[in-house]
């Protein structure tokens, strides 16, 4: 494909991608930077892991975005007593023919919102993030491979960790980004009372794209170019979470525990030429990576009780090293 094939494509998809964002715009309130993040992560073709209080919008914006694109949507409320096959699915027995029949689970659709997924057990979480890595699910001898687009968002409750079972690091690291959301401004609540407290019945969506469409912009996205410069950013960028006094920033050494892994710059690359998609441009900037930096960062630090101690967070020192690592 030519770099002006490449461009025409890019910016038909970016128009696509606006459509999309407006059509799910006109049932949601403010969450502007939800929204576009997630679109984000459902372009790089990543699972998305959103923090924040109930009553935030976090299953209106999946339901909604299913609806936009015509997808199968699929909601999941985890819960401790859960088991494996309630998500993946399982094997029925049929004693009159003496056989089995298979019962497919809620993770067999396109969008999947997995509520609240810190309540369920280790065991049914790893079934989950499984299917997520692997994007197939095996049940009895038979193997299913899983729809495409293929999105899971996973919701914890930042408050209440009375029966939780927190992911531990290796899980979080599967997913893409995580996005921590806050209340909307007085403004916004405002309007959401008018919308969804008033006379007037809700607005509906309508279709805007296909999920054929979907994945030509994925291919377009895979085809995004990045210069070798840009490639060692993003490096020592990731490099300066694990050493940081190798990347001249000393005063974080005893304040990060853990950095992040390789799969921390596969994905920044990721995410960073989703950015530069719905931004309209075939090749991917320093900018683009430091918009969506913590984003796919904050997940996949460890900060030490020294941070916590200061009242650091992960973003705070994500942000420390952007100003740091020199850009090109």
């Amino acid at each position: 494909m030519s770099t002006e094939q490449n461009t025409d494509e890019i910016i038909r998809y970016q128009e696509s991608f606006s459509a999309l964002k407006s059509e799910v715009g006109k049932v949601l309130v403010g969450q502007e930077d939800m929204l576009h993040k997630l679109l984000l992560g459902f372009l790089a073709g990543g699972h998305v892991l959103l923090e924040g209080v109930p009553g935030l919008a976090k299953t209106l914006v999946i339901k909604t975005l299913s609806d936009a694109v015509n997808a199968e949507f699929s909601r999941v409320q985890f819960t401790p007593d859960m088991l494996p096959g309630d998500v993946t699915g399982t094997q029925v027995y049929n004693p009159r023919e003496g056989s089995y029949s298979v019962k497919k689970g809620p993770i067999f659709a396109n969008l999947i919102l997995a509520d609240e997924i810190n309540r369920a057990p280790a065991k049914v979480q790893a079934a989950l993030l499984e299917a997520m890595q692997e994007r197939q699910i095996t049940l009895g001898d038979q193997t299913f491979r899983l729809a495409e687009p293929f999105l899971v968002l996973a919701t914890q409750n930042p408050i209440e960790q009375e029966g939780t079972y927190p992911l531990p690091e290796a899980q979080l690291d599967r997913f893409i980004m995580k996005l921590v959301l806050d209340y909307p401004s007085k403004d916004e609540e405002l309007k959401i009372l008018d919308r969804m407290a008033g006379s007037a019945a809700p607005p509906t969506v309508n279709v805007v794209m296909q999920l054929d469409e979907v994945l030509g912009a994925r291919k377009a996205v895979s085809q995004i170019f990045v210069d070798d410069k840009v490639k060692r950013y993003v490096v020592d960028v990731v490099a300066a979470t694990r050493n940081p006094t190798e990347a001249g920033i000393p005063e974080l050494a005893t304040l990060l525990e853990n950095g992040a892994s390789p799969r921390a710059s596969i994905n920044l690359i990721k995410v960073a030429k989703a950015h530069a998609l719905l931004g309209g441009r075939s090749y991917i900037s320093p900018h683009d990576v430091k918009s969506i930096a913590k984003e796919v960062l904050r997940h996949r630090i460890l900060i030490s009780y020294e941070a916590e101690a200061q009242g650091k967070t992960a973003d705070n020192l994500v942000d420390v090293i952007l100003d740091s690592v020199e850009v090109p």
